[in-house]
């Protein structure tokens, strides 16, 4: 399964990158809905308004913003297997627009899909490959 990252306004998309989600709650500024460069935006995987207000990408509470956001995606079930179905077809690119390129929701969000596929792959019995 590959899952990566890329911030919205590093452009043009990376080649290859097969197909690319936005997963901010809110549109990026300056960039036009005509020339979005993801495919899709997908508003159900990204943090609630309340945790991202909270968390400000203040690094400092970047461990208690990581579990907070864990436990609303064990919430989104559907919008999540739905991004792990893409995952496992082709490339998936997690699109965001923070500033911060470690810490930010699409890399808890990544993580999560990963381990989400390595556990369904263990207790399916299935040999997986986070990094494949």
């Amino acid at each position: 399964m590959d899952i990566g990252l890329q911030r919205v306004y590093q452009a043009p998309p990376r080649k290859k990158s097969g197909v690319r989600v936005l997963v901010d709650r809110l549109w990026p500024r300056g960039i036009a809905k005509a020339s979005a460069p993801w495919d899709e935006w997908d508003k159900d995987v990204a943090p609630s308004a309340e945790l991202r207000r909270w968390f400000a990408h203040d690094p400092s509470k970047w461990e208690r913003f990581c579990t907070r956001y864990r436990r609303e995606l064990d919430g989104e079930p559907e919008a999540v297997e739905r991004l792990l179905r893409l995952a496992a077809r082709e490339k998936l690119t997690l699109m965001y627009a923070a500033r911060d390129t470690e810490h930010n929701e699409a890399v808890v969000l990544r993580d999560y899909l990963l381990a989400r596929a390595l556990d369904a792959g263990s207790s399916s019995g299935q040999p997986t490959n986070p990094q494949s």
